[in-house]
């Protein structure tokens, strides 16, 4: 961060990240999670429990330093990240004209992209939630954003699944690609993603999780892990690649969804159009 700058990111005050809390990835555990491999990329279904970015606890601390360790690359550009607690697709190219060429896609809004996530209440019909977001800076945890009048355009359409039992399944639609966009999008619409830890019902539990680690009070409140979010559809067609990605809802996820909602596996509803 810059001098100057009004914005503290990360919790306040500031916490050290713990060696012991870091989640290791061994080449061969990450070969048991690619999707698709070819000259050019390397498409991995990723654990909920992993970081994308680089970190300074080692190469396997990070998905990008796991993929460098298997391919034998010094560099690997990570074009699609996901959130450490959001599950499911992530793109890297392994060149960087392929990553050029999928970066200026992305821009464009020429990738199609769908998830799959649990919401708190029944939300009885799809929602399109066209709110623009920036930095809520009265947030304990100086990362969080919100919708604010002054935010940048941010659009998010969810689409119900199933319900039951205080909870909703949904496909979720994002048609821009903002820091944090459908979780924050959820908390607008009263629907947060169970498990949470910042757009749920207190964004205090990040902190208390970041200290304490996971206990009986976050479970009472945030009832598993880690958010139930899941990117499960990547389309690459519009870029002019032949590719379309998916990952089936996860193991983790689908244990509480067979508990609550009396369904293990959440699928994808009709293909993603441009209505």
């Amino acid at each position: 961060m810059g001098r100057g700058s009004s914005i503290v990111y990360g919790p306040w005050p500031p916490r050290p990240f713990r060696a012991d809390r870091v989640k290791l990835t061994s080449p061969a555990e990450l070969a048991t999670w690619i999707i698709h491999e070819d000259e050019d990329l390397l498409v991995v279904n990723k654990s909920g429990e992993v970081v994308c970015h680089p970190s300074k606890f080692g190469p396997t601390s990070s998905l990008v330093g796991a993929a460098r360790e298997y391919l034998g690359l010094d560099t690997v550009h990570l074009v699609f990240r996901l959130d450490r607690e959001t599950s499911g697709i992530v793109v890297m190219a392994k060149n960087a004209s392929m990553a050029s060429r999928l970066q200026k896609a992305m821009q464009t809004r020429k990738v199609g992209k769908r998830y799959l996530s649990l919401l708190h209440g029944e939300l009885h019909g799809p929602v399109l939630v066209d709110q623009p977001l920036g930095p809520e800076i009265d947030s304990p945890v100086h990362v969080k954003d919100h919708v604010r009048e002054d935010g940048k355009e941010a659009q998010t359409q969810f689409i119900p699944l199933a319900r039951h039992g205080g909870f909703t399944a949904v496909e979720v639609r994002p048609r821009t690609g903002r820091k944090h966009q459908i979780r924050a999008h959820a908390q607008w619409l009263g629907h947060t993603v169970v498990g949470d830890k910042i757009y749920g019902p207190d964004a205090k539990l990040f902190l208390r999780f970041i200290d304490g680690g996971w206990g009986p009070e976050l479970e009472r409140q945030l009832f598993i892990r880690r958010q139930a979010l899941h990117c499960a559809e990547i389309d690459l067609r519009p870029t002019g690649l032949d590719w379309v990605f998916r990952a089936d809802w996860p193991a983790d996820l689908a244990k509480f969804t067979s508990e609550q909602l009396e369904m293990p596996e959440i699928e994808l509803g009709d293909p993603l159009t441009t209505a």
